[in-house]
């Protein structure tokens, strides 16, 4: 006979945030896989073999991008590339798929339908290409 574990259902078995504070200015920070995080930061194999959960930063007035539960952080300078979401500027990407800045969706909004498009086609690779690990259509201009 199979039995099922007795916490397998119970409500006390403790499940992990999805969202932390910021350890910079306290704001929460969505979950980022891991697999996300090496194609952005410097120096991916000092993540190799750690047993942690990241957390992602959009707030543009932080220099915190990614952070960790035991106190692990990478600033602005730790990473590749410019951040998008924490830049205010014309030339910030808003797509990483397909290099899409501020300044081309507001000289020509239909860029926007193009990611759009694209996404549904299922041609993008937000998962890895965006810091985030999220889809960059929330970061478009309305």
């Amino acid at each position: 006979m199979n039995e099922a574990s007795p916490d397998c259902c119970s409500s006390t078995v403790k499940t992990q945030p999805k969202k932390l504070p910021c350890p910079s200015h306290g704001g929460a920070c969505g979950e980022v896989a891991l697999t996300t995080l090496i194609q952005h930061i410097k120096t991916p194999w000092e993540l190799e073999d750690k047993e942690r959960r990241y957390f992602f930063c959009d707030d543009a007035a932080c220099d915190v991008v990614y952070f960790a539960e035991d106190g692990w952080q990478a600033g602005q300078g730790d990473v590749r590339t410019l951040v998008g979401q924490k830049d205010t500027t014309d030339a910030a990407t808003l797509c990483y798929c397909f290099g899409v800045t501020r300044g081309e969706v507001l000289a020509d909004p239909t860029l926007k339908d193009y990611v759009i498009r694209q996404t549904k086609a299922k041609t993008c690779a937000c998962s890895t290409q965006n810091p985030s690990g999220l889809c960059c259509l929330k970061n478009f201009p309305k």
